[in-house]
């Protein structure tokens, strides 16, 4: 299982994602350009202590990143029918969070092997990425039985 960030507009959202994979033994993908300077220093910072216990993998497009991926992707979209509670999640999926300011491009929306929504409420558009990333990735290791020891 591992997280893909596409794009990624908030330093300070990529580091609680960073901090959930070093949680849970989750690889992270981040696929550029970002929307704030990308470097170690960033990381360490955006990523308290725990950038050093996750696997990070960057990616300079999404060209680069669908090369390289193996797994099926799933997109978290506002935009899909099958919600998180009817989804079934395999181990090796990779779980693909658009930017927070546009989300991802219409390429890159049909290329997803799944899309998922979280339900909410009527009237309330979306989550922050990072809460959407756990929310998500939570469900999928529980399916499954990805919890580490």
């Amino acid at each position: 299982m591992r997280i893909a960030l596409y794009q990624p507009d908030i330093a300070g959202n990529v580091g609680t994602i960073l901090r959930l994979g070093a949680c849970l033994g989750v690889a992270v993908d981040i696929i550029e350009p970002c929307g704030f300077a990308f470097s170690e220093r960033a990381v360490r910072r955006s990523g308290m202590d725990y950038a050093q216990a996750v696997e990070i993998e960057r990616h300079p497009d999404w060209d680069a990143f669908e090369a390289r991926s193996t797994g099926r992707i799933v997109l978290l979209t506002t935009d899909a029918d099958c919600t998180l509670d009817k989804a079934a999640f395999l181990p090796d999926d990779i779980l693909l969070l658009g930017s927070e300011s546009a989300g991802v491009p219409r390429s890159v929306h049909d290329r997803a092997d799944l899309r998922v929504r979280i339900p909410m409420r009527p009237g309330f558009r979306s989550l922050n990425v990072a809460v959407s990333a756990g929310i998500a990735l939570a469900e999928a290791l529980r399916q499954t039985e990805g919890w580490p020891e």
